[in-house]
């Protein structure tokens, strides 16, 4: 069956149910999060996570006040510890001169909002994209790597990095921001359960189907 990228997500809503990503208790939280996972797994990146929770309890201000030293010990268990603190230090600075009001920082940048993200050290397009997402409320699509996976199973060809999946897709307006939130939460999940080994995904309810970019 030919599916547009709306009907991707309903499908795979309707067969798998709401994601609940993130899973966060604070954005203080997802931003540590999205930081911590670049370049590592999950398990590695839950480790600093913890430490920062333990630490700081995701208090911006007080992640702020921790020495160098100190920030690098929290992050290390997730790898590359002096450029991740750095980036943690840089977004959250910025931040704070908006005294962390999330809807101001929006409607002063509007749609400039992502150049100015990805200007901040440690912010790629992923995670530029991830934080206009979780952290800001912005619809958009996130062509992570099991993203770009489950669109070349779809018979998407051509992709080979993140921007050559995000410059193809962009979510419509009658997507609400819970909806992208819980798109690529939903393709994470569907991709650790089929993308391990990726012959699993002829096991999907997806097999058959074809993606309309």
């Amino acid at each position: 069956m030919k599916l547009t990228i709306r009907e991707l997500y309903d499908k795979m809503l309707q067969n798998m149910g709401s994601s609940g990503w993130w899973p966060a208790e604070s954005k203080a939280k997802i931003i540590v999060g999205a930081i911590m996972i670049q370049n590592t797994n999950w398990k590695n990146a839950d480790k600093a996570v913890a430490n920062f929770r333990q630490q700081t309890n995701f208090n911006p201000d007080q992640i702020l006040q921790l020495s160098t030293e100190e920030l690098q010990a929290i992050v290390q268990p997730a790898g590359f510890y002096k450029n991740k603190s750095r980036a943690i230090k840089a977004i959250f600075s910025w931040l704070s001169k908006y005294n962390y009001d999330y809807s101001r920082i929006y409607q002063t940048f509007g749609v400039s909002l992502r150049n100015e993200l990805l200007r901040l050290h440690g912010v790629g397009d992923e995670t530029a994209d991830v934080l206009l997402t979780y952290i800001f409320d912005v619809p958009t699509f996130i062509s992570d790597k099991y993203a770009r996976v489950l669109f070349t199973q779809l018979g998407v060809s051509g992709l080979t990095n993140y921007q050559s999946l995000a410059k193809q897709v962009k979510l419509s307006k009658n997507f609400t921001s819970e909806e992208a939130q819980d798109f690529h939460g939903l393709i994470d999940e569907f991709g650790k359960i089929y993308f391990h080994p990726l012959t699993k995904f002829q096991e999907s309810f997806l097999a058959d189907d074809q993606l309309i970019l």
